[in-house]
């Protein structure tokens, strides 16, 4: 993969001097990478583009890649155009799609670069890897906001396998990501479902429509969520949106698997909403309260979420409301560098919930104290790192698995009483019982400590502008006559 990707970002370079952007060469990729693929699967995308007056084009790979010249840049255009004019999926992925090459010749360049390579033999999301493989090496120049789209495929793996997000359960099963990005949660929810070859001919026919559902704010990683579901014999529900400020739908979801962005950009006003119950302008703590009003009665979720989302200002009266609302039964704290490149230093959880019973016991697991700290090449993240936790949490999809402190031999798991967690405010992050042993040799490097203060700041920042939020609802009121300007 690696060295595809530097093929690829090699290329990026000789195409800047054609006019064509960073964000354009990244979407002119994926629509060519589409074609191909379909034509790889089989997928007739002639026939299903084709208008009823039958005035066809041929909108084949290997009527792309035989052209050149004037023809190449008409051809395509000609094939984009046909393609977003079409009803349903295909002209979601579509929507809005251009060519961006002045020149010819660079864009057969660019269809001569995948045509080396037979993409379906690879592994499942080649795509999106060589997506989230641009976007790396752009971060590591200093471009910021690539991390937003991903979350390490290691990770999702484990948490799909802990919460078993399997539409056998009964019809109408449906699973959501309402941070969706790329789709990693959903395409790795359905190859859990396909392992070992476990999913007929007929299930996938069952799921293929009104079972994966998503969300996504940018229009770049949603039509690639699009694709990559799309490659894989389904037809998902994403919708392009805000998920906290916009109203949400009727539809409730059987599971909820997400990794909001993290940082609070754009998260200054509080969200107009009746179901969020604690107002806030926290982003990660108004995901939280969101996925709760998404959950069906006894639906589960995983959500991701970033430390200062479990000591924040107003996180002990999410988290209060989140306890009495559901079973908060698990908490993992993952290993420092989970993220790198994309936010290095931020520390991370994964938190597991059933909407229904009111907690009792939560469950932590730490994987974090004394554990190395993950790096891009000399130490990644691994199914190592998180397979113990997997063990401890049981196969119990909504964690009701018989548990002991005892299954980890590291006393990395422990369970602590909703009288303990009240004794702590609700602050999630107080349930901590492991020493660090060693600072010294596993100190950051300074850019990650940087950045980790960045995140406090900006959720210091969030927290007062709350704070000003409800001095000046309240105050309006019981000064009428201010004059404006005054204090």
């Amino acid at each position: 993969m690696s060295d595809v990707v530097q093929k690829f970002w090699g290329f990026c370079h000789t195409l800047r001097h054609d006019g064509i952007d960073y964000g354009d060469y990244i979407e002119q990729i994926t629509y060519l990478l589409f074609l191909k693929m379909a034509d790889e699967r089989g997928i007739d995308l002639s026939r299903m583009a084709a208008p009823p007056d039958g005035a066809a084009i041929d909108c084949s790979w290997p009527a792309l890649a035989d052209r050149q010249g004037e023809a190449l840049t008409q051809h395509y255009n000609g094939v984009l155009r046909r393609l977003s004019q079409q009803q349903g999926l295909l002209g979601d992925i579509f929507t809005r799609a251009a060519s961006r090459f002045n020149n010819p010749a660079n864009l057969k360049r660019l269809i001569d670069l995948i045509d080396e390579t037979r993409w379906t033999t690879l592994e499942i999301d080649l795509k999106a890897a060589v997506f989230e493989g641009l976007l790396e090496k752009a971060a590591s120049e200093g471009k910021k906001g690539a991390g937003q789209y991903f979350t390490p495929r290691r990770l999702i793996q484990s948490i799909v396998r802990c919460v078993q997000p399997d539409p056998r359960a009964y019809p109408g099963f449906a699973i959501c990501d309402p941070a969706c990005g790329t789709g990693g949660f959903l395409v790795v929810a359905y190859e859990w479902l396909l392992h070992d070859g476990a999913a007929s001919h007929e299930l996938r026919g069952q799921v293929r429509r009104g079972t994966y559902f998503g969300q996504e704010l940018v229009q770049r990683p949603r039509r690639l969520a699009l694709m990559n579901l799309f490659l894989h014999g389904l037809e998902p529900e994403i919708t392009l949106g805000d998920s906290i400020y916009d109203e949400p739908g009727e539809r409730r979801f059987d599971v909820v698997l997400t990794n909001p962005p993290f940082g609070n950009k754009g998260a200054n006003q509080v969200p107009r909403r009746d179901d969020l119950t604690v107002k806030t302008s926290n982003k990660q703590l108004n995901f939280l309260q969101h996925v709760i009003t998404l959950l069906k009665p006894g639906g589960r979720a995983a959500v991701i979420v970033p430390d200062n989302c479990l000591f924040a200002d107003q996180a002990g009266e999410v988290f209060k409301v989140l306890t009495q609302e559901c079973d908060l039964h698990t908490v993992l704290r993952l290993p420092n560098g989970t993220f790198t490149p994309y936010s290095a230093g931020t520390k991370t959880n994964v938190v597991f919930f059933t909407k229904g019973p009111a907690t009792e016991t939560v469950w932590v697991y730490d994987a974090r104290t004394n554990v190395p700290r993950i790096t891009k090449k000399d130490r990644p993240l691994t199914h190592a790192h998180l397979a113990a936790f997997e063990a401890c949490y049981g196969l119990d999809a909504n964690g009701r698995s018989r548990r002991s402190a005892g299954d980890s031999r590291e006393d990395r798991w422990r369970s602590f009483s909703i009288a303990e967690v009240r004794a702590r405010d609700f602050k999630i992050d107080g349930l901590k019982w492991l020493k660090e042993e060693s600072l010294e040799d596993e100190l950051p490097p300074p850019e990650d400590l940087a950045q980790e203060a960045m995140n406090e700041l900006e959720s210091a920042m969030a927290d007062l502008q709350s704070v000003i939020d409800l001095l000046s609802s309240d105050a309006e009121p019981l000064r009428p006559h201010a004059v404006q300007g005054g204090s």
